[in-house]
C-alpha cells in the first residue's frame, strides 16, 4: 500500500498563513483562560491542527481528496 501521499506538502500561500495564525491565536486565547467548557476543547483542537499543519506544511484530508494549496516546485 502506498503511503507517501501523507508525507507531502500540501498547505501553501494564503493557506499555510491561516492556519499558522488562528493555532496560535486559539493557543493565546486557552494560554490567558479566556475560554470555558467545551470551548476549551474545541480551541485545543484548533490549536493543535493549525500549528501542526503549519509547522509539517502537511493536511490529511487535503492529500486523501487529492487537493493542494503548496506551490508545484521544478525538479
Amino acid at each position: 500500500m502506498r503511503l507517501d501521499f501523507l508525507t507531502e506538502e500540501n498547505v501553501g500561500g494564503v493557506d499555510l498563513f491561516l492556519r499558522a495564525v488562528l493555532g496560535t491565536l486559539s493557543l493565546v486565547v486557552l494560554a490567558l483562560d479566556l475560554a470555558s467548557g467545551s470551548l476549551k476543547w474545541v480551541l485545543a483542537a484548533v490549536a493543535f491542527i493549525g500549528i501542526f499543519s503549519g509547522l509539517t506544511r502537511h493536511c490529511t484530508p487535503y492529500s486523501l481528496f487529492g487537493f493542494s494549496t503548496a506551490k508545484k516546485c521544478c525538479k
